[in-house]
């Protein structure tokens, strides 16, 4: 860090007279040198990324570009900046927050701000074909925030300038980012749920991946006992996806054709779905805007396209219904107005505003089979899913599970927090590398152990802390162990969970027989414990029930030994 002050010393002053500077050889070499030696430190030691002073520790990442430009990892933009980034296949990037609209292009020089041409020293760069890299300081005054880099520290301090309350613009449309999948017909099936949840997934991963998948086969092949004409629910879509039973291509098992096939093995695995259990405009807008379509539900007075309404304005595809109902459709919200006209509604709700939904009746209905609902809807978005992680099918080499209807239910003592585990038996050598569990309300949070060679309920007491961490959201999260614990071929193993869930009685998520739907719960295929504070056990098995709590393992070859 001392090659500023020895530059000096290579500055000539060649005529005193005109104080004329020239650089010699030995200034640009010093120069280059420094440059060098800025940039291998930078890559040997994490730039400390701050925000208002104080060091996040290691929880966002920096880098230096070749010109010891700072480029911000695109998390710290959406989290803490409250952007969304969209990255594109032909390279363009698209960073939104509130009104300001940026688009740059990985790898190339400058970027337009709000259609404005804006040069730059630095690009975007993209990190093993997943983690993307931002111009941290050219971007900062169109985005609300400073940063400034220490090198002595090698640190970079950012202070949010723009205040809170204007990250999300008055409209945002995912169909006009590409960010949807063409809209499909359910027909007089009761199978919206399906075309709801898979069609809300489908915008996680786009517009990257553009893949449609199968309906018929997320109704056909889970683990509840359904039809085509039963209905179903997010829990099932959920449990269907985290059980690896799903996702498949629609072109490998059509809708509609009568007959699935049940040997498909999953193209995805889902990772985390959030669920927001109450009415949050805010959750649900900051959610389309960081991850993509909302799965929600809401009451339709009409049965399919063409029926009549009093509440629905088939003119500009608008609909409100004011009174409180049960909701009996599932929609995907792909964006909003906040100035959507209330005289578009037949009968007018109060305020202007309305959400921009995507339907599974053909797009012979509303809008090219999207419709408006009116913020002041009485029914929308009592309960919202985003699937918000969704990995590729290699992320891990093998499951452990006894849980494949997943959260049909909740068990505890009566108190905020408790213990719950499952034991499961290694087939072969492997690590131990992620759990999955579902969080069963909002402001939850656990910590995760391990225990080798279980015997009995006494081996509890040999439980190997593994993980820890805060769940803002009900919902299902997977969490990845600090280090990989290594499993014996045969070894019977426990992974151990405690959570802790505000203002809950029964925090514990688990699977059982509660009604017709759920009658294929396998009661059999578990062994799974609970315990108030982790020294009584009790087997939920004898209570009618299992845990869900999933284990992840991958296999360790002969040159990983």
């Amino acid at each position: 860090m001392l090659f500023i002050m020895a530059a000096l010393y290579f500055y000539r002053i060649s005529d005193k007279k005109t104080g004329e500077i020239k650089k010699t050889a030995e200034y640009d070499a010093a120069v280059e040198n420094y440059r060098v030696d800025t940039l291998n430190y930078s890559r040997t030691t994490p730039v400390d990324v701050k925000l208002q002073g104080r060091s996040l520790d290691g929880y966002y990442s920096a880098c230096m570009d070749d010109n010891l430009n700072i480029l911000i990892g695109e998390d710290f933009l959406e989290d803490i900046v409250g952007c969304s980034v969209i990255r594109y296949n032909n390279n363009d990037v698209r960073i939104d927050k509130g009104e300001m609209s940026i688009s740059l292009k990985i790898g190339k020089d400058g970027f337009k701000a709000n259609g404005e041409n804006v040069e730059s020293l630095s690009w975007p760069v993209l990190v093993d074909e997943k983690y993307l890299y931002l111009p941290a300081e050219e971007l900062s005054s169109y985005l609300g925030y400073s940063c400034k880099f220490d090198y002595i520290s090698n640190s970079i301090d950012f202070k949010l300038t723009g205040g809170k309350g204007h990250s999300l613009p008055r409209k945002y449309d995912l169909r006009a980012l590409g960010r949807v999948t063409a809209v499909r017909d359910q027909g007089r099936y009761g199978t919206c749920w399906a075309f709801a949840s898979l069609g809300a997934l489908e915008t996680t991963l786009m517009p990257l991946e553009e893949n449609v998948y199968s309906t018929e086969h997320m109704t056909l092949n889970n683990s509840y006992k359904l039809d085509l004409s039963t209905g179903g629910e997010h829990t099932v879509s959920i449990a269907y996806l985290a059980a690896w039973q799903g996702p498949v291509y629609e072109e490998d098992d059509i809708y509609g054709d009568g007959k699935t096939d049940n040997s498909l093995s999953a193209v995805k695995h889902l990772e985390e779905a959030i669920i927001i259990k109450k009415r949050n405009d805010e959750a649900i807008k900051t959610a389309i805007f960081r991850y993509g379509g909302v799965e929600t539900s809401l009451y339709m007075q009409m049965e399919y396209t063409g029926d009549y309404s009093e509440f629905y304005n088939e003119e500009q595809a608008a609909y409100y219904f004011s009174d409180v109902k049960t909701p009996n459709h599932d929609i995907v919200i792909v964006g909003w107005d906040d100035d959507y006209p209330k005289e578009n509604f037949t009968t007018q709700p109060k305020k202007d505003g309305a959400f921009i939904c995507k339907n599974s009746w053909g797009r012979s209905f509303g809008e090219n089979g999207y419709f408006y609902v009116s913020y002041e809807d009485a029914n929308i978005c009592s309960q919202s899913i985003v699937y918000t992680n969704l990995a590729p099918e290699d992320n891990f080499d093998n499951i452990y599970q006894s849980d494949l209807l997943g959260w049909v239910g909740q068990i505890g003592f009566g108190s905020e927090f408790g213990f719950f585990a499952n034991c499961y038996k290694a087939k072969k050598e492997e690590k131990l590398s992620a759990v999955s569990f579902y969080a069963t309300d909002d402001d939850t949070n656990f910590t995760v152990y391990v225990v080798h060679d279980f015997t009995n309920e006494s081996s509890f007491s040999e439980k190997q802390e593994v993980a820890s961490g805060e769940i803002k959201y009900s919902g299902y999260y997977t969490v990845r162990i600090n280090d990989d614990v290594n499993l014996k071929p045969n070894e019977k193993y426990a992974v151990v969970v405690r959570i802790e869930t505000k203002g809950s009685t029964k925090p514990i998520a688990v699977e059982y027989k509660a009604d017709q739907r759920t009658e294929m719960a396998d009661i059999t295929d578990g062994e799974g414990y609970i315990s108030l504070h982790g020294e009584l056990w009790h087997r939920v098995e004898e209570e009618g029930c299992n845990v869900c709590l999933k284990a992840f393992t991958n296999d360790v070859s002969e040159e990983g030994r």
